[in-house]
């Protein structure tokens, strides 16, 4: 079953076209990389995904459903994982930001409480369940984002630059608990600059350059084709055919 379709999508913002006619279906249970410079179009195509930005033309369906037509519906199949690290810490401690994401995805209180403190033995924060967002780390704001991502249990993961600014040690974490979810049967779609990670994690890849779709396989298929060493020879090779 396809988790992810989209169809011609399009979106442009007066002048400019951020996501150009593209088109690509991502299957139920695989794990996914969309790459590209800044400016290609990941993260508008993932806000279009989850009916945060509507598009010009094109069609996407979630699991079936409509994104833009039945938003309520794909709301609850998606957890998304924004690369900028929005949490609710001035007035709320860590178990109450995940007890509070709980509630909004329409889980009553008391399982709200046990699916949070589920979630803060799996990602090691059970001890840092009553500090505020300013007292964590860098790698425990990561692992928070990503539990609110899940709290509702979604059938699909979207993570936008999960391991941007993180140290080799929290990166390599990161990958373990990502590998992790994948083998539970979520479908994942990884938005990334860096290229091993793609390489390490993703079953397939999509590679967009000013919104348009110029590359797609596996890690392996696309460095066997273009004769590359790396994904990242394959990256850059196209990049740079594809200036304009």
């Amino acid at each position: 079953m396809i988790a992810i379709s989209i169809e011609h999508l399009c979106k442009s913002y007066g002048d400019l076209v951020a996501v150009d006619d593209l088109s690509v279906e991502i299957e139920r249970g695989e794990f996914f990389g969309l790459l590209g410079p800044n400016g290609a179009g990941k993260t508008t195509t993932i806000n279009a995904i989850v009916g945060l930005v509507k598009p010009t033309r094109g069609r996407i369906t979630v699991l079936g459903h409509d994104a833009m037509r039945d938003y309520r519906q794909v709301h609850q199949l998606i957890g998304i994982a924004p690369q900028e690290t929005i949490l609710d810490g001035q007035f709320l401690n860590v178990r109450e930001i995940l007890v509070y994401q709980a509630g909004y995805c329409g889980i009553p209180p008391r399982q709200a409480r046990l699916r949070a403190d589920e979630l803060l033995e799996r990602f090691g924060l059970w001890e840092r369940r009553f500090a505020r967002v300013h007292e964590l780390s860098g790698g425990q704001k990561r692992r928070l984002v990503l539990a609110k991502a899940l709290i509702h249990d979604p059938e699909i993961l979207i993570l936008d630059e999960p391991t941007a600014g993180a140290d080799v040690e929290m990166r390599l974490h990161l990958w373990e608990m990502l590998r992790d979810l994948h083998a539970q049967g979520k479908t994942i779609l990884l938005t990334t600059h860096y290229l091993e990670e793609a390489e390490r994690l993703c079953q397939r890849v999509g590679i967009l350059h000013h919104g348009r779709l110029v590359s797609l396989g596996t890690p392996k298929q696309l460095v066997r084709e273009r004769g590359r060493a790396h994904l990242e020879d394959v990256f850059l090779e196209l990049i740079r055919s594809e200036r304009p």
